[in-house]
């Protein structure tokens, strides 16, 4: 009798599986076609974005978005056309509810998660600028839901968690483009002073990618009284998209035709001078 019944139970299921057959396969139809749709549909709105918005990092995550959205929309209308109704209406349930439950679990994912989200929209740095965030120092490569890319300059990919990213300091070094450089010279203390920085100045002034603004002008000051030399600090602008390479290349230069002219007019830049004393030892 028990089998009897448990052969006919089985029959049953068996049955109805059998009915559900083309309702699961024109849901899986509908899945599979959504999916194609939705991916044309993100290529669209790439494009579309893409013309409407300069920012790689908004129009990354705008197309993530719409992208996630399409396919849970056509998930949802596959189980509907599947004639799972049910199970459609619980899974939007138990995700209601798992939120809620992993919120707790996954503190830091979710955090990072909703920090990535405000980044998008409102954030200190665009796609290739050079920031420093916390102790990291490197060019922005690209941003995600959880975490933003950082390429440092000495090759390596950083990836600090969005959380981070709102909670600590950025200080953005390529925003505007203008980079404020400095440098120390030493002239001896027999030099004259004055024509030291006039000839510093004059050698500022002539580089032609030294800034001459109002509020971005060279100057020099006498910086303090070393051991061996009079120390002036020179100080000056310039404008380039890379702040490691082009920025630093020109304050080589600027120091290299500082030396050359400072020497060539007969200002001194002595060395470390050490005085070294020997005192006689009394024999035993």
């Amino acid at each position: 009798m028990e089998t009897g019944k448990l052969i006919q139970s089985f029959q049953d299921s068996w049955n109805s599986f059998v009915e559900q057959i083309p309702s699961l396969l024109a849901a899986i139809l509908v899945i599979a076609l959504g999916i194609f749709i939705a991916n044309k549909l993100t290529d669209l709105s790439r494009k579309f974005i893409a013309g409407k918005s300069a920012d790689p990092l908004m129009s990354n995550f705008l197309i993530k978005a719409i992208k996630t959205v399409f396919v849970i929309i056509v998930i949802m209308f596959g189980l509907k056309v599947a004639g799972l109704d049910g199970i459609a209406t619980g899974v939007l349930t138990a995700a209601g509810a798992s939120a809620v439950i992993l919120g707790f679990a996954f503190k830091d994912i979710g955090e990072n998660f909703i920090s990535g989200i405000i980044l998008s929209f409102n954030r200190p740095f665009n796609i290739n600028d050079t920031v420093s965030i916390g102790d990291i120092f490197g060019r922005v490569k690209s941003m995600e839901f959880r975490y933003t890319k950082l390429k440092t300059f000495d090759g390596k990919d950083v990836y600090i968690p969005n959380s981070d990213v709102i909670k600590k300091p950025v200080f953005n070094f390529t925003e505007d483009g203008y980079f404020r450089m400095e440098f120390m010279v030493g002239i001896a203390y027999e030099n004259d002073i004055d024509k030291a920085k006039k000839i510093i100045l004059d050698t500022m002034n002539s580089h032609p990618l030294s800034l001459k603004e109002e509020d971005r002008e060279p100057f020099v000051m006498t910086d303090e009284l070393g051991v061996n030399s009079v120390n002036i600090k020179v100080f000056f602008w310039v404008a380039a998209e890379d702040y490691r390479r082009d920025a630093l290349m020109i304050r080589s230069e600027m120091i290299d035709q500082v030396k050359i002219n400072l020497l060539t007019n007969g200002i001194s830049m002595p060395a470390n001078i050490q005085e070294l004393k020997w005192y006689n030892e009394k024999k035993l």
